[in-house]
């Protein structure tokens, strides 16, 4: 996987050149008064790749950025912060989002153990999506659908959209880069970005951090702040998750023209402070204990950085709340 290894790489050497290896090394700068550094800093990497992606959009003329990634990986604030990079260079970016193309809940697939699989690609309408984009390409003009996950219906939205020589479509989605999903597209007229929390800190010199661990970190804290689901319910979930990126999504990354680190080098030591109440509490008689055990130890290796200098266009504020961006 030469993309992923060289994403992972080019921030190791940054680490490296500033000295941040380690958990160690994070915990003495943080210990030292540098923790405001260390997030703008990580904040503005994070920020350059961005705007290199909306410039190579624009140098290649591209009308459509599919964008996909794992669960938690930050896909939705990257699609954001990546429209007001477009708009900033003179394009007008148009955001959908696959999870409003989810066929209606009692035409959704289940997996093997009876229930629903909102994972595969057939949990999606797709040639209604394909109609809707051969429509938009042509010049046509399509009321956009919004699906009620409540309800589990796709409803009309009230949204019209119709494309102009300025508008480029930001299409969201774990199945964004599948080639089955936009068939009918060359793919010289889409630009693919792939999106995935790369931890690239270690713990010592010999072990390093799982990245699944980090985005599992992210989703217990939304699902309990957003979704009202426990530590508990989200770890006993994350298997399922896990296995369908294994089929729907690792497969197609390298397909990507470009990818973008979502990790950032000081956010664990914020999300200790969220997330250890929510693993706290997680009854020792549960089956998931051991898991929650596991994610207390890691989050304790971390010196505690409170999150108010984070800014509120961080991609951690779609976990944490205080973003400036509306979900």
């Amino acid at each position: 996987m030469k993309k992923l290894q060289a994403v992972q790489e080019e921030l190791r050497r940054w680490q490296e050149i500033v000295g941040l290896r380690t958990v160690a090394d994070l915990n003495a700068a943080v210990r030292a008064g540098m923790a405001t550094t260390i997030i703008n800093v990580s904040e503005a990497i994070q920020e350059r790749k961005i705007a290199s992606v909306a410039d190579q959009v624009k140098a290649l003329g591209c009308r459509i950025v599919l964008l996909a990634g794992p669960s938690s990986s930050g896909k939705t604030t990257t699609s954001k912060r990546l429209a007001v990079q477009l708009s900033a260079i003179g394009l007008r970016p148009q955001l959908i989002s696959m999870d409003d193309y989810f066929v209606n809940r009692d035409a959704t697939p289940r997996g093997a153990n009876g229930e629903y699989d909102f994972e595969c690609l057939q949990a999606l309408d797709v040639p209604f999506f394909n109609e809707q984009l051969q429509t938009l390409l042509s010049g046509g003009r399509v009321e956009l659908p919004r699906f009620n996950f409540q309800a589990g219906l796709r409803e009309a939205s009230g949204k019209s959209l119709q494309l102009s020589d300025q508008d480029v479509l930001i299409i969201e989605g774990i199945h964004a880069l599948n080639p089955q999903l936009t068939p009918q597209i060359p793919r010289s007229e889409k630009f693919q970005l792939y999106v995935s929390a790369l931890t690239t800190i270690q713990l010592d010199e010999q072990r390093r951090i799982s990245t699944s661990d980090n985005r599992l970190l992210r989703r217990i804290i939304r699902d309990h702040k957003f979704r009202g689901y426990s530590a508990t319910e989200t770890i006993r979930r994350w298997p399922s998750v896990r296995a369908g990126e294994e089929k729907w999504i690792f497969p197609f990354q390298e397909n990507c023209n470009m990818m973008i680190n979502s990790a950032l080098l000081y956010e664990l030591a914020v999300l200790r402070g969220y997330v250890l109440p929510l693993l706290e509490a997680v009854p020792a008689t549960e089956p998931e204990y051991e898991e929650a055990w596991r994610l207390r130890q890691l989050v304790g290796f971390f010196e505690p950085i409170r999150d108010k200098q984070i800014p509120p266009v961080s991609l951690l504020r779609e976990f944490l709340g205080g973003s400036s961006f509306h979900y």
